[in-house]
């Protein structure tokens, strides 16, 4: 049966996060000054997307929710016992910039366009729905996905085959009939064949090295794929 839904990942799939992110958090740096055991602005940077990997992966199996991964990051990155309200602060400021530096991929907007005939859209997404839909609503594409669905708010996270199923059912349509498209080769792409959908590895940063998944490096590249063209790995089943 073909597809005839796209379900999506957001951050760092149709939006810029890792680019904000750390555009943001330079330009709070600036302001704040560097925190001590970091001798540059760049040893910064990385170390705090560390520890957002790290606090975002306890909020995905459950050892914290949405607002205390945010302090956990805030108290480790400036290693500093804080308490809840400091600690909000401090990412209250972060955020304005990093807000200010919110843009989509640049090839989003003319791929939804291409799909919006022939296929529904929907996101799925391991961040928290208010969250989200204020994001798509300020990057000005909210009204093209008919659902939403978030972990945080569902309880459920990515890969679990639950979270998969609950936008399916949210649509209305069995797995085998959604396409699910993300940037984590096991969180998104992986995670998504379990469940039974047509996961697809959106590869932006050409790191390659799985051939057990479906992998585009473009969202150009989704049409044709969706269509049946197998010349990016695809099975003979899409389309």
């Amino acid at each position: 049966m073909p597809i005839r839904a796209v379900l999506w990942d957001i951050d760092d799939t149709i939006f810029d996060y890792s680019g904000a992110d750390r555009i943001g958090m330079q330009r709070h740096l600036e302001r704040e000054g560097l925190p001590s055991g970091y001798t540059s602005v760049e040893q910064a940077l990385d170390g705090w997307r560390a520890v957002t990997d790290v606090h975002w992966a306890r909020c995905a199996a459950g050892e914290t929710d949405f607002l205390g991964q945010r302090r956990d990051r805030v108290r480790e990155f400036l290693s500093q016992a804080m308490e809840d309200a400091e600690a909000d602060e401090w990412f209250g400021r972060h955020a304005a910039h990093y807000e200010a530096a919110w843009t989509l991929f640049p090839d989003v907007v003319p791929v939804l366009d291409l799909l919006a005939r022939d296929y529904r859209h929907a996101v799925l997404s391991n961040s928290s729905l208010h969250n989200q839909h204020r994001k798509l609503t300020v990057l000005g594409v909210r009204d093209r996905f008919e659902a939403l669905v978030c972990a945080v708010d569902l309880g459920i996270s990515k890969p679990h085959a639950g979270a998969f199923h609950a936008a399916c059912e949210e649509l209305g349509l069995a797995p085998h009939e959604v396409a699910y498209v993300g940037d984590e080769p096991d969180i998104d792409a992986s995670g998504a064949v379990a469940a039974g959908l047509a996961g697809i590895w959106l590869d932006r940063r050409g790191r390659g090295g799985r051939e057990d998944l479906v992998r585009i490096t473009g969202l150009d590249q989704l049409p044709g794929l969706l269509a049946g063209n197998t010349r990016f790995g695809a099975p003979d089943t899409f389309g």
